[in-house]
């Protein structure tokens, strides 16, 4: 595909094609794909992988000893041609099966020429394959799909982990980069990991002990972590010009995996109980009111040079409940429920209460947003029965989800690869970098970590879902850590990429599907259960 950059009307003149019969100019009079118009730049998809032709017409005879080498799909030399015995049309057939889920581009070069010589200005148009439906792997149960998946995941948070601080690196290929909020997320796989036997229990203690050494001295403002640090130093490394200090978001899903993991520990046990003890310390030495600025909301940066430039109130509805649950959950840095009421919720100006596809939305932008929102706080917050003044917590997420899966069903700007099996839009790696993508900044891309993570709230479309990424998407999808980020298969676009924050929703909230451990864990923690009542959630 990168060889392919540059192709457009504009490298073959004739795209725009004369179909008018003109003396001395070879033009195309008509070009069939299959029996489909393929003229022009409405694109066919789901051609077959085997025994596809073109027919191509021309105005004049082509010299029939010179026009085979001029007709080619880039990149497949399985093409055989022939000619009518007029000379004047060119049947193309596909011999060998295409790869599935592909742009291929058919070319005609400029170089063709008719019996008398006429030139020909050049043709380029490009088709999909359809999918190759052959399962890639064999057939397992869903219960072994649901541990492999986990397992290999969790690969990434054991494998991959730093080597000097035990956190989680941002991303393959980061380096000395290791991510606060990815880091929670890794510590609850840490959880999953153990109670499945993937590593032993003297492992995992063995790994706290390294994490919790490296947080205890690492940068900190006001008792929150940046973004990022460097692994190896504890500094803090910029996310951007201006996020050089506090990012209290990071920092509550940071604050959310010490948790989960503190009511995992054995507090009668000597090793474990002194564990427990400096997680305490760590998450009650998090100033959550300071962050307030004396205003009723928290916001999100503050930088020990640039202090408030950033300037982001947190305001919902969006992926930062968890920050507001922990603050007022702080036993000495609470927040007053007014912050939540006034400054999150926009004192109720968060309902939306409209309907997408026939699915009410509770609360938040229409369509929802991008999936995360829905997986985020909620590794550790059970939205089974939690419920305050603006909506139940339930509704909302599988609502979102369901939304988000039938938007991607109804596939208004027709991207390839968009079904009832194939969906998922949240923030990901794609074809030009990074995006936070939804039904309303939809760029095609199908990022796994979307509905595998949404496996409690929709169980049945999200089986469906992971089942064709791995059994049919499965050789260009899976690898070393799991599903890689994302594709998009209208650009022939496929990660190699893993997130850490993509990676830790898959194997938590599969987990919570299956045992609901994570959110038990979490919601058994006595300042939580102290911070919901504040706050006015039932649960």
């Amino acid at each position: 595909e990168q060889s392919l950059k540059g192709i457009n009307n504009e490298s073959f003149p004739g795209i725009e094609y004369q179909f008018q019969t003109e003396n001395g100019i070879l033009s195309i009079e008509s070009i069939l794909l299959n029996g489909n118009d393929f003229s022009t730049s409405n694109n066919l998809q789901n051609i077959p992988l085997d025994n596809s032709t073109f027919e191509v017409e021309f105005n004049f005879a082509l010299d029939e000893s010179n026009y085979k080498n001029y007709f080619s799909i880039i990149g497949f030399n399985h093409l055989e041609t022939s000619l009518s015995n007029d000379n004047k049309t060119v049947t193309a057939v596909i011999s060998q099966q295409l790869s599935g889920l592909q742009k291929y581009y058919f070319n005609i070069s400029a170089g063709l020429t008719s019996e008398q010589g006429y030139s020909f200005n050049g043709f380029s148009n490009f088709f999909y394959s359809a999918i190759d439906s052959t399962p890639k792997f064999p057939p397992l149960s869903d219960e072994d799909l649901l541990t492999l998946i986990q397992e290999q995941t969790f690969k990434f948070y054991w494998d991959y982990a730093h080597p000097v601080c035990g956190l989680s690196r941002e991303r393959l290929g980061s380096g000395d980069i290791v991510t606060s909020g990815g880091s929670g997320f890794g510590l609850m796989a840490l959880i999953v990991g153990t109670e499945r036997g993937f590593i032993s229990r003297t492992q995992l203690i063995d790994r706290l002990e390294t994490i919790i050494t490296f947080l205890e001295s690492s940068d900190r403002f006001h008792g929150a972590w940046p973004h990022w640090l460097n692994g190896s130093t504890g500094k803090v490394q910029p996310f951007s010009t201006n996020d050089d200090g506090a990012d209290l978001v990071e920092t509550a899903f940071l604050v959310q995996g010490l948790i989960t993991i503190r009511q995992y520990l054995n507090q009668n046990t000597p090793e474990e109980s002194g564990l427990i003890d400096r997680i305490n310390i760590l998450w009650q030495s998090v100033e959550w009111d300071w962050f307030t600025r004396d205003e009723n909301v928290l916001y999100w940066h503050w930088s020990p040079d640039k202090e408030w430039i950033m300037n982001m109130a947190i305001r919902g509805y969006n992926e930062a409940s968890i920050v507001y649950i922990l603050a007022a959950s702080s036993t000495t840095h609470t927040i007053d429920a007014d912050v939540y009421h006034e400054g999150y919720m926009r004192s109720g100006g968060v309902i939306n209460d409209k309907d997408f596809y026939g699915i009410t939305l509770p609360l938040g932008y229409d369509y929802g947003g991008p999936l995360f929102f829905a997986h985020y706080s909620f590794l550790g917050l059970d939205p089974r029965n939690l419920q305050d003044q603006y909506a139940n917590y339930w509704e909302q997420n599988r609502n979102h989800t369901l939304i988000n899966r039938a938007y991607c069903i109804n596939n208004p700007k027709q991207f390839l690869s968009y079904s009832e099996k194939c969906w998922g839009l949240t923030a990901s790696d794609n074809h030009e970098g990074y995006n936070a993508h939804s039904p309303t900044n939809d760029l095609g891309v199908i990022t796994p970590t979307a509905a595998i993570s949404s496996l409690p709230y929709t169980p049945e479309e999200s089986m469906e879902a992971i089942k064709f990424f791995y059994y049919t998407l499965g050789d260009k999808l899976w690898g070393e850590y799991g599903f890689f980020d994302a594709f998009n298969a209208t650009e022939g676009w496929w990660a190699d990429s893993y997130i850490s924050i993509d990676q830790g929703p898959i194997i938590c909230m599969i987990e919570n599907y299956r045992t609901a451990l994570l959110w038990d864990l979490f919601m058994s923690a006595p300042e939580v259960q102290s911070g919901l009542t504040k706050l006015g959630f039932s649960y």
